[in-house]
């Protein structure tokens, strides 16, 4: 069983065997750890995974987790002597479970592998999914999957992550450099091969298992990445914490009609209200979801689809909620109509959403947070910016001009400033800007920090520029899809323009998106809304108050 956490300063001299073995754990192996400190070990994902199939028996695909303390010895050191034979070792125990084997030519077992901080730093880190696909296993998983389609598509995603993440090839020089997809897949895969290797140097490795020791290694190098550094110091993480990273055995979102990803919230993470919130995406894989390029579906569409499977993800998303305590962010994939659980964590969330979630917990006859805890989860700094949140919303229709679109609210609140159109721009300002983007990668991050909101005209409510707004607390409109981009400007369907330069106003709470300054009126009027928009702030104010009172006594 484990039980000693190794302490944060562990590391073994370099050049010494790390004892690897005592330093890996398959998600259901036995330990004694509570939860916490089961974080700080495998990271929030790998912790997630472990409670979810050894407590909670959910469908979780099997798989290992690389703990925190190796991603510390490696940047401290280099590659530890023991880590390629320890991923083999455990890459065949997984292998044995799932009756397939990577480099397997016949029925390979592929894998993905993903980072897992101790603490949420959602699109910050690396990930490589398929890995294990080369010129034998292609054909091996068109011929065990039937769909020569999906197989050569899988490998095509497979080729294109591994050479940005881990052979470090940029995205876009690698998106002009191949040609266009015509449909003829196995062409488009050697064109993209050639290109590769052209870029890189070198070929992406046909050996499975130096495909895997190296996605491990980038994934704990983009631990010290500029958009991981950035995102450290806007949330104040420890940068000698290091990442964890789980190996888990691909299921697949792009298997045929039947199949999806998704990521979903248990609560709305902008209003705090009771019901799901999140997107789907038929015939797609995780990354689709998050990178915000893809029209996704409202998560609830997934129930007029996949009615039986709807049913099971909310039992499922019920079941984590009250484990957990907390509103909880889930990634999920379903192939072929089976339901498969990829990841938990607790979920990040506006404000407002905050003060509402944590008294509903406290009324939840299956959690029932104390006063204690909800006052430690909503602190005072957190009730005012719900205040005002609240006051914003309360005012969004009291004389407004007409709106150059509404698109979807992903992070409450109302910004204005001035449009600029690339994260650059918005970190030179010195002025209030908001990034207007078609969609945000994490390349982007010193950029939206810089600003005092988003807007994109593409992605979803669990797109990469709503998650990171909803945890910084920036304003955030997404999905803009009735909006044309361009680097000149940015043209309504009514034929209103928006240029860089431009003064516009969003409201990250109803969508809209205005030309000029719309700041909403303060008045007693507005102010006297509040009890209406938020009682659950006035209720928790209170709260406070008797504890402070209680306190000085």
């Amino acid at each position: 069983m484990t039980t000693l956490l190794p302490p944060a300063n562990a590391s073994a001299a370099p050049g010494t065997d790390t004892g690897l073995d005592d330093a890996v754990f398959h998600f259901d192996h036995e330990h004694d750890l509570p939860h916490e400190d089961l974080v700080h070990l495998l990271g929030g994902k790998g912790a997630g995974l472990s409670e979810m199939t050894t407590v909670l028996d959910l469908p979780v695909p099997p798989g290992f987790t690389v703990s925190v303390p190796v991603c510390r010895d490696y940047l401290r050191h280099g590659r530890p002597p023991a880590l390629r034979e320890t991923l083999i070792r455990f890459a065949g125990e997984l292998g044995d479970r799932m009756g397939r084997r990577l480099g397997d030519p016949k029925d390979p077992l592929l894998v993905a592998v993903r980072s897992g901080a101790p603490v949420s730093m959602p699109g910050m880190l690396d990930t490589v999914l398929n890995l294990g696909l080369n010129d034998e296993t292609v054909d091996g998983l068109a011929a065990a999957s039937g769909s020569t389609e999906f197989a050569w598509d899988s490998y095509r995603r497979f080729l294109t992550m591994y050479a940005v993440t881990v052979m470090g090839v940029d995205a876009e020089t690698l998106g002009g450099a191949v040609p266009a997809l015509t449909g003829d897949l196995q062409k488009h895969v050697r064109d993209l091969q050639t290109v590769i290797a052209t870029l890189a140097g070198r070929p992406v490795p046909t050996d499975p298992y130096d495909q895997l020791t190296e996605a491990v290694e980038a994934v704990f190098r983009s631990w010290n990445s500029s958009r991981a550094q950035t995102y450290r110091e806007r949330e104040d993480i420890d940068p000698g914490l290091g990442t964890a990273v789980t190996v888990q055995a691909m299921v697949f979102g792009n298997r045929g009609p039947t199949s999806g990803t998704g990521v979903v919230f248990t609560r709305n993470p902008s209003t705090g209200a009771d019901e799901l919130y999140g997107d789907y995406l038929p015939m797609a894989q995780g990354e689709d979801v998050v990178a915000g390029t893809a029209k996704t579906l409202c998560i609830t569409e997934l129930g007029g689809l996949q009615p039986q499977v709807y049913e099971e993800l909310q039992a499922m998303l019920r079941r984590l909620e009250v484990h957990f305590r907390d509103m909880c962010d889930v990634e999920f994939t379903v192939e072929d109509g089976r339901l498969w659980l990829l990841q938990t964590r607790v979920g990040k969330r506006g404000a407002q959403a905050a003060v509402r979630i944590a008294a509903d917990l406290a009324d939840d006859p299956a959690i029932r947070l104390t006063r204690d805890e909800v006052l430690s989860r909503v602190p005072v700094d957190v009730r005012e910016r719900a205040r005002t949140e609240a006051l914003a919303v309360a005012a969004a229709d009291i004389g407004a001009p007409p709106v150059i679109t509404k698109a979807l609210g992903a992070s409450p609140g109302r910004a204005v400033g001035r449009a600029v159109f690339s994260a650059d721009e918005a970190l030179e300002a010195e002025d209030a800007v908001i990034l207007v983007r078609p969609e945000t990668c994490p390349e982007d991050v010193a950029g939206m920090a810089a600003s005092v909101g988003l807007l994109t005209t593409k992605g979803g409510l669990v797109s990469h520029a709503a998650v990171v707004a909803r945890g910084w607390g920036i304003p955030a409109v997404v999905g803009a899809d009735d909006l044309t981009f361009s680097r000149e400007r940015l043209e309504s369907a009514s034929g209103a323009t928006i240029r860089p330069g431009d003064v516009i106003t969003i409201d990250g709470s109803t969508g809209c998106v205005w030309l000029g300054d719309v700041t909403p009126p303060a008045d007693e009027a507005v102010t006297g809304a509040l009890e209406q928009e938020l009682p659950e702030l006035l209720l928790i104010t209170r709260w406070a108050a008797e504890a402070e009172t209680i306190g000085e006594n």
